[in-house]
């Protein structure tokens, strides 16, 4: 009786955060699955929604603004994600080590993650805008080298990319530098006394103890980098043309400014299943890495 009693008392405590969770989460997801098998633009002059079953995702199959804005965002994470890895484990090495004002090093340099992403987008399209940005300007003066985001397509990758990094690598070497600091030192000092160098030790020892936290690591970054939105917005609006579209873009722009709702949704849940594939394959790596581990 005691048990029971304790059960209930358990999910009568949890029962409010269910139903929160269940209005915000749960109910819209079902909702954007119902309408991405929908034709419907709730601002149109003809009401109602019309069912076209799998006509959005055939669409999307042939569809060159869905494939091309995917590929760009398949390409910026693999970059964003790539570099930031190795920057924030490099970074997450030198923090190891006691140096003076390291405490203060550590407070600033976390305090990109604290900035909302539309603030980011904005602030770095005021450094880089052209005639009015620093960076150009000093670019220009000093080098003599034009740089133009909203001209040149690759000063704005360029410029997209170092705008992520400096946001987000940061939480890649805090999540880095806990993972460190958890490690054992047995492995590591036997490994030293054996006589194997820095590099040995990192490559034989350190790294593969490190690999269940860099897979962690990169599964939420891969997570966030392909649903970009509001920090491209603001630095280059998807332009030059349409060359830093990503998908996160593409959707806001099927969904808010054209108002196609059922080509939106099922564009959305489309990119959520590529997500789902990446994430459900570096899981088996994680699990298949542990298992081998014990």
């Amino acid at each position: 009786m005691k048990k029971i009693s304790s059960n209930r008392i358990g999910w009568a405590f949890l029962s409010p955060s269910l139903a929160i969770l269940g209005f915000v989460g749960v109910l819209p997801f079902l909702f954007v699955i119902f309408i991405g098998f929908h034709s419907w633009n709730p601002f149109s002059a003809e009401k109602g929604r019309q069912f076209v079953g799998f006509e959005n995702y055939q669409l999307l199959v042939f569809d060159p603004l869905f494939l091309s804005a995917m590929g760009r965002s398949i390409l910026f994470t693999v970059l964003v994600v790539g570099l930031e890895l190795v920057i924030g484990f490099l970074l997450a090495q030198s923090l190891v080590a006691d140096f003076k004002g390291k405490a203060i090093f550590r407070t600033l340099y976390i305090l990109p993650l604290v900035v909302a992403p539309i603030a980011v987008g904005a602030t770095w399209r005021l450094l880089t805008i052209q005639g009015f940005g620093p960076i150009p300007y000093f670019l220009k003066e000093w080098f003599g080298y034009d740089f133009n985001i909203s001209q040149n397509t690759f000063h704005a990758w360029t410029t997209i990319v170092v705008m992520d990094i400096w946001h987000w690598t940061p939480f890649v070497t805090l999540t880095l530098l806990s993972g460190i600091l958890a490690l054992p030192k047995d492995p590591i000092e036997a490994a030293q006394v054996d006589g194997a160098s820095k590099w040995q030790v990192y490559r034989h020892v350190t790294i593969p103890m490190l690999m269940p936290i860099i897979f962690i690591t990169v599964f939420i970054r891969i997570m966030d980098s392909l649903k970009t939105v509001e920090e491209v917005y603001m630095l280059t609006n998807g332009g030059p043309s349409s060359d830093t579209t990503f998908i996160g873009l593409h959707i806001y722009r099927s969904v808010i400014q054209r108002t196609d709702w059922g080509y939106g949704s099922s564009m959305s849940l489309l990119v959520l299943y590529f997500t789902i594939v990446v994430c459900w394959i570096l899981f088996n790596s994680i699990s298949s890495r542990t298992q081998k581990a014990k």
